[in-house]
């Protein structure tokens, strides 16, 4: 199964208005795929790739000069999460551990521009599974490491326990009463999907049961742009079952195709 390549024909088809909104969030203008550049900032102001003026990081935040020629010395000072829009670019303040960095969102980015389609696995309900959530010691921390080699210490959440493919497992979640989720791979990851896919999991019942749903396992943004700075998933969350559901893939056209056209 591919989710359609554009906004409109999801609202033409039978597809739900989840897989309506994850196309549009994944490929509208300003979308995950349009992820072009993430600069990491010091002190020092720099131009950089495809942002106007020059920037640098104070205190956490993003600061952009030059960016209006009639006042070439004021700045423009970003927290991180707010954003910034440059005729189509849209600029947005990243923080991450107090190293600030910026984001250059572009529709003309070919992450997006080649981008026609998300190949999923089909529905199914034997992927839907019971478990039993198990909630991390006091003061219990966990290592996360990022597709770019960056390790944090974080508070551990907890663990599901459940069985597949006759086998247990113990899935390292994170998140909290809202809503749990775990970065995963699996026999298919690197081959018929990405090399890992996020899943959520909604919060546990009072006796600590939950339903893992594998068919919601979605695609992490770094499979649409190298430039951001996923998630991998611990080694307890490295399946050697094929879990066939949920995303597996980008369908991105060969480099030199013409433009699918805007998906806004």
């Amino acid at each position: 199964m591919t989710l359609a390549t554009s906004v409109d024909a999801l609202h033409d088809d039978a597809r739900t208005a989840q897989e309506r909104a994850r196309w549009h969030a994944v490929a509208s203008e300003h979308g995950i795929a349009s992820l072009r550049h993430t600069h990491w900032l010091d002190d020092e102001f720099r131009a950089y790739d495809d942002a106007p003026g020059v920037w640098a990081g104070r205190g956490g935040r993003v600061v952009g000069r030059g960016l209006s020629p009639d006042e070439p010395d004021a700045e423009l000072v970003l927290a991180p999460g707010e954003e910034a829009v440059f005729g189509r670019l849209l600029l947005r303040a990243l923080d991450r551990d107090g190293a600030p960095a910026l984001r250059v969102l572009d529709p003309e980015a070919p992450t997006r521009v080649r981008l026609r389609g998300i190949h999923s696995f089909a529905d199914d309900d034997a992927w839907v599974l019971r478990g039993a959530f198990v909630p991390a010691s006091d003061g219990e921390t966990r290592v996360v490491r990022s597709v770019d080699g960056y390790e944090r210490e974080q508070p551990a959440v907890g663990t599901v326990a459940l069985t597949i493919g006759g086998a247990p497992v113990e899935l390292t979640v994170s998140g909290g009463s809202r809503g749990l989720s775990a970065v995963f791979a699996d026999g298919t990851s690197g081959a018929d999907a990405y090399r890992f896919r996020f899943l959520p999991i909604d919060p546990p019942d009072a006796e600590g049961a939950v339903v893992v749903d594998f068919n919601r396992a979605y695609l992490p943004p770094c499979a649409f742009s190298a430039e951001y700075v996923c998630p991998l998933p611990p080694a307890g969350n490295r399946l050697a079952v094929r879990v066939e559901a949920g995303e597996r893939l980008p369908d991105v056209a060969p480099a030199g195709e013409g433009d699918r056209g805007d998906t806004n």
